[in-house]
């Protein structure tokens, strides 16, 4: 099985091939925070070094969001040229769950009662839910502003259990400035391809496929154009 991952929800752009589930290229980004210039150069580049073309891929999977606009209008389109373009199927994971996979496999969950993800949407609110240590998310998806109350529920039954709670993703830093349970654990990183690995495995099992020609991303908010501050003359 020969999967194409690209992530490019944040502010890092990453691209992974996997062959027999086990990642062998990775390359990411996050200096020039460019998805648009950084996508199809490192696309080219993991088929390369296994020496292949995209019609000896067995899927593309691309992280649908929530995340940056732009970012994610990158990544999926990159993936949809690449599936109408060779003839395979789309699979499509959530950024949510990209980083509960990339915190179990890299054991940053262990002795965690629950995981939470989060993705910066700015100030002190985040894209976020609930999910346990052996990936399954037990709330839905939504914007939530933190603030020394949240999560409280959870945290006190994971203390009473004697466990933590990792919140992960790239609004962790920020939110452990105002949540200061003893129970709660931050590990401040962006989504990155190969956390997509274990999910997409399951999705091309399970032939879980999104229609190629009508898959948009999961925004969750609609986009607000602002208008730019810097005088041009």
């Amino acid at each position: 099985m020969k999967l194409l991952l690209i992530e490019t929800s944040t502010a890092l752009t990453s691209v992974a091939l996997a062959d027999g589930g086990k990642v062998v290229f990775y390359k990411d980004d996050d200096a020039s925070r460019n998805q648009s210039a950084l996508t199809a150069p490192f696309i080219k580049e993991a088929l390369d070094s296994q020496s292949i073309t995209a019609k000896e891929l067995d899927a593309v999977c691309v992280s649908m969001g929530p995340g940056s606009y732009t970012g994610l209008r990158v990544g999926v389109s990159s993936a949809k040229g690449l599936c109408f373009g060779a003839g395979k199927p789309l699979i499509a994971v959530g950024t949510l769950d990209c980083l509960v996979w990339e915190a179990i496999g890299s054991g940053k969950a262990l002795d965690c009662k629950y995981i939470v993800p989060m993705i910066d949407a700015r100030r002190m609110e985040v894209y976020t839910a609930v999910f346990t240590p052996d990936g399954r998310r037990t709330t839905e998806v939504a914007p939530s502003i933190i603030d020394e109350n949240s999560f409280a529920d959870i945290l006190a039954d994971a203390a009473a259990a004697g466990q933590k709670v990792l919140f992960i993703g790239d609004a962790a830093e920020k939110c452990s400035k105002v949540i200061t349970s003893p129970a709660a654990v931050f590990a401040q990183q962006n989504p990155t391809a190969r956390g997509l690995l274990a999910p997409a495995i399951k999705k091309f099992e399970a032939s879980e496929f999104e229609n190629v020609a009508y898959f948009e991303p999961f925004y969750l908010k609609d986009f607000v154009a602002t208008v730019s501050r810097k005088k041009l003359f």
